[in-house]
């Protein structure tokens, strides 16, 4: 079964960047979408941004403009660019593919936007 290994969390000034990486154990050869999630204390997971099969990405409104979602299929990685963060960014991230029959999530990686 493939896992997803998240890294790339850090503590950040405001202001500042980081790039997330999410490394699937196997190549995923047939999905829905996949992506990344968060969740800050106290409040509900949710979708940051997603690529689907088809090859079209969406972002959660807060975020647009300053993150981006890639991949690099040869080594089975997705990322997550993240610029200009806001303490609101405060969160852990979590990968998430979505292939038939199953959900496969990463164990998160905290990032922390704070001066």
């Amino acid at each position: 079964q493939v896992q997803l290994v998240e890294s790339g969390g850090s503590l950040v000034q405001p202001g500042g960047s980081l790039r997330l990486s999410c490394v699937a154990s196997g190549r995923i050869t047939n999905f829905f979408s996949m992506g990344w999630y968060r969740q800050a204390p106290g409040k509900p997971r949710e979708l940051v941004a997603r690529f689907h099969s088809s090859g079209s990405t969406d972002y959660i409104e807060s975020v647009k403009g300053r993150f981006t979602i890639s991949r690099d299929n040869a080594i089975n990685t997705l990322y997550l660019q993240m610029n200009s963060l806001k303490p609101e960014d405060t969160a852990v991230y979590y990968c998430k593919i979505v292939s038939p029959g199953r959900n496969i999530w990463g164990q998160g990686t905290q990032v922390t936007v704070s001066s």
